[in-house]
Order: C-alpha cells, then structure tokens, then sequence
C-alpha cells in the first residue's frame, strides 16, 4: 500500500525531487509519485559515477538525462551544469531526483552514521538521528542552473513499515527483492512542495536551508518510528491518503514489455539477440559513458 501525505499536484511539474535515501527501492518510489501525475517518463536522476558501468541501464540513465557526479572533492560542477543546461535548451520535461545524503543511511553500518552527526556537530550543524547530514553541491547546481526552468522543488519524505525490531532500534530498509515480494506491506511518503523563491540561492545559505530541510525530515521520521505514544507510530502527521493505481496506468506497460520479452524468449533465434544484446549492449554502452559522460 502507498500512504501519500502532503502537497502531489495532480498535473505534471519540471521539478528537482529531494529524497531520503536508505535502498534502492527509493528509485522506485520516485517512480510511483511521477506516474501518479503523468510524469513517468520525465523521472531522471543525479546517481553516483559507478552507477555508470551498470549492464545496459548505465548506458540508458545517461542518454535518458541522468546525470554522473563524483563525491567530495572529484565533484564537476562544470559537467553536471553543462548536461543540465543541455536538457533545459532541448525544453526536456525533468523530474529530476536527488538523494543530498550521497548515500543510504544504514542502521548496520553504524560508522556511517557516526561519521555523519560528527560532521554536523564540527560544522555547528543540529546533529540527524534517522537521516544523513546531507550534501550541498548537487541540490545546489541542479536549482541554480535551472531556476527559470523549474516549477518547483519538492521536498518527499519515505519511511517503510516494518523496519523496527523489537526493542524499538531500526532495521534495514526493505530490499528490492523483498519489497516486490510483499514484505514491506506499506510506504508512508510525505510530500512537501516548495516554491522557488523560498529557496536562498547562494551555495553557503542554501546549505544551512537544505539541512534545516533534514532536520524536519528527520522530525517527521522520529515521530514515525519513535513515538511515544504507539498510536501515533507507523504514520506521518496529517491527513494521508491511500493512493492506487488504476489498471490502464499500468496494464500497457506490462502487456507491451511482457510482450516483447516473451517473443524473443521463445525463439532459438530471439534468445540469441537477447544475449547478444545485454552482451554487446554493455560494452558499448559503458565505452559510450567513458567517452561522453
């Protein structure tokens, strides 16, 4: 079941999509909102640079719009700005999806998490419990180099029941194997859109802005797992609603693919082109993003 909260206009937006991060089902969820308002094909993402050399998908994320970024210090702003601006040129519909932490907040790697709240508390920084300081330099090029382009930012929270043990301490967020085998039987997004002219544009204020964005976040994410009262656990504040899908949103989509992968699956022939194509598909797609990021 997805439990939405807060501001998803139902009309599709150009938008920067600023999320928690704790696995790689979150991809996923970005997925649900856009399809929700028409916008699925417009879902691209800022991913870390190994992501590049996935099978196949490396090379599709990059054509699709997607753009690399290095960590730290390796970070090029120049790059990510010129890929951008080329996709705002060509008027191409964004819906772009930025996760600031850089990486998953995982409970098992407690030095993560550590090395994280020790940063804020260095930087004067409120310290996060239940997410990862986040990252400035990707939030802030994709806004400034789109400013006039965009309609929005929205701001999604995602919590997944079922990820707390029975002494109250959290576990690790559902896997995809797991949440497409139903043992995450709910996700709780909270959506929160933000005009523009609400976000300061120099990189130095912006910082303080998006970690004060963390911080509500993390409120929202204390009041959903830590509550004291339990009736209060396992939601969001604020009127929610059960969102589903009707059929003709996602019925073409699965006769088509299922289509098309079953009639080459059940030939000699089309089972070779399979192969061939993951095969060769890859290697000149990860030379392609070697060349041409």
């Amino acid at each position: 079941q997805v439990i939405i909260y807060g501001d998803l206009p139902k009309n599709k937006e150009n938008v920067i999509y600023l999320s928690n991060h704790q696995c790689t089902v979150d991809w996923i969820i970005a997925d649900m909102l856009a399809i929700r308002q028409n916008a699925l094909g417009h879902v691209r993402y800022v991913l870390k640079d190994g992501l590049k050399w996935l099978p196949l998908y490396g090379w599709y994320f990059s054509q699709h719009g997607g753009v690399y970024v290095k960590r730290s210090a390796k970070f090029n702003e120049k790059e990510m700005r010129e890929k951008l601006r080329a996709q705002v040129k060509a008027e191409t519909p964004m819906y772009l999806v930025i996760f600031p932490e850089g990486t998953r907040y995982n409970p098992e790697i407690p030095k993560v998490i550590a090395d994280s709240q020790s940063f804020a508390e260095k930087e004067g920084l409120a310290i996060l419990k239940h997410v990862l300081t986040p990252r400035v330099k990707a939030t802030h090029v994709a806004i400034d180099t789109m400013k006039d382009y965009l309609d929005a930012v929205y701001d999604v929270t995602v919590a997944y029941e079922g990820t707390v043990d029975h002494k109250g301490q959290r576990k690790l967020a559902p896997s995809m194997t797991e949440f497409l085998c139903k043992e995450c039987p709910k996700v709780h997004i909270f959506i929160d859109r933000i005009e523009l002219k609400d976000i300061p544009e120099e990189q130095i204020y912006m910082r303080r802005w998006l970690h004060e964005r963390f911080e509500i976040k993390d409120k929202l994410l204390i009041e959903f797992y830590d509550a004291k009262d339990s009736k209060r656990r396992n939601k969001f504040p604020g009127k929610s609603v059960h969102s589903r899908l009707s059929l003709k949103k996602t019925l073409p989509s699965l006769l088509f693919l299922g289509g098309l992968t079953a009639s080459m699956l059940l030939t000699e022939s089309g089972r070779k082109l399979y192969v061939k194509t993951w095969i060769y598909g890859t290697l000149i797609g990860c030379l392609w993003v070697s060349i041409k990021p």
